[in-house]
């Protein structure tokens, strides 16, 4: 029976070649940094880069939901790498500050982010790099 559906090739779609880029990309982060995950990572260097912020804005700045960024915070929190006190301008609100420990392991793993990126990019050339990653930014 003939069809005008294209066949269906696993290997050719999006979502299956990007968990397959991540899954490469996860094994190079594990191997460079044991003791964070990416989204650990992630939380600690926005929260050095950035300085303070309510739970709430560095979920929303890292791409995470309310569920996500809390289980990310409470475990970053029980690490001793960021520390919780109330916002100054508004008693409500719970400020996130990297703790001085916190700040040290940022600092200490910079270097090995970069390898990551540099490592997960390896088989692109310089100019593929920079469109891949272009490409990326403007789909997400």
């Amino acid at each position: 029976m003939a069809s005008d559906t294209p066949e269906y090739v696993l290997d050719r779609q999006v979502g299956f070649v990007l968990r397959r880029a991540t899954q490469r990309h996860l094994t190079i982060f594990a191997a460079q940094i044991p003791d964070l995950t990416p989204t650990q990572f992630a939380a600690l260097a926005k929260l050095c880069a950035a300085g303070p912020e309510s739970q709430n804005a560095l979920g929303r700045q890292t791409a995470m939901d309310a569920a996500t960024i809390k289980g990310v915070v409470d475990r970053l929190r029980a690490k001793g790498l960021v520390t919780a006190g109330r916002d100054p301008d508004d008693q409500r609100r719970i400020t996130l500050t990297p703790s001085s420990k916190g700040r040290a392991l940022y600092e200490a793993r910079v270097s090995q982010a970069h390898a990551i990126t540099r490592d997960t990019l390896a088989p692109l050339t310089e100019a593929e790099r920079d469109t891949f990653l272009a490409l990326l930014a403007k789909i997400t």
